[in-house]
């Protein structure tokens, strides 16, 4: 190669490089040997490898282990709810029974505490205390003997008691509270007869199979 032959080639190769000032011969280099297809490559050949898919084999045992487990769990629920739905309409039969019951008892309760005739009073007393309980028996009973039965006797007091509404406030299978409006006609001796209105709340506890009343309190 001649000395001219040189001198061209030399000129060339700075012209390259003043076109581009940041342009490296390392930079031309890499430029040839990696071209963007061979990248491309690369990275589809990594990701091949890297995202391993799951086999039929694996997802067709996954689904019979997820049968197996959540028919079962499905089945326990819903006979759970179903026996849990049962004792609600039960609970909710056995308190609606309690409260008509309750309201009844109350009613004829109430009838039978506040009548009596003076020739029949210590009789008609003493069915109604049969149908108290507790504490309240005990002070019926004192009052009744000391006052009201001597008091009927003597000045030939009757007394009669009507009912003309009563409603349940509160009612369990055990404990029940009823309110009850009374309607009270009181003659003593010859007298015109006196009426009275009044409302009574009326408490009755469950003894044994028997609805007796605990608390009669006027409101």
């Amino acid at each position: 190669m001649t000395a001219g032959s040189r001198r061209l080639v030399s000129d060339d190769t700075d012209s390259d490089f003043d076109e581009d000032p940041a342009a490296t011969p390392e930079d031309a280099l890499g430029s040839e040997m990696v071209g963007p297809a061979d990248s491309v490559e690369v990275t589809r050949a990594d990701s091949d490898v890297s995202v391993p898919k799951p086999s039929a084999g694996r997802w067709s045992a996954v689904r019979r282990a997820a049968v197996f487990v959540l028919i079962p769990l499905m089945a326990m629920a819903l006979a759970a709810g179903a026996g849990i739905l049962k004792w609600q309409v039960g609970s909710r039969h056995a308190d609606a029974l309690a409260a008509s019951q309750s309201v009844q008892l109350a009613t004829d309760g109430t009838i039978a505490l506040l009548s009596y005739r003076p020739d029949s009073v210590e009789h008609d007393l003493g069915a109604a205390r049969d149908r108290l309980t507790g504490e309240f028996l005990d002070a019926y009973t004192s009052l009744t003997a000391k006052v009201v039965i001597p008091g009927a006797k003597q000045k030939q007091i009757t007394a009669t008691a009507t009912v003309p509404a009563a409603a349940s406030v509160s009612a369990t299978p055990q404990h029940a509270v009823v309110l009850v409006y009374v309607n009270q006609s009181t003659t003593v001796g010859s007298d015109p007869a006196t009426d009275t209105n009044s409302c009574v709340q009326v408490t009755l506890d469950r003894r044994g199979d028997r609805w007796l009343i605990s608390r009669f309190d006027p409101i």
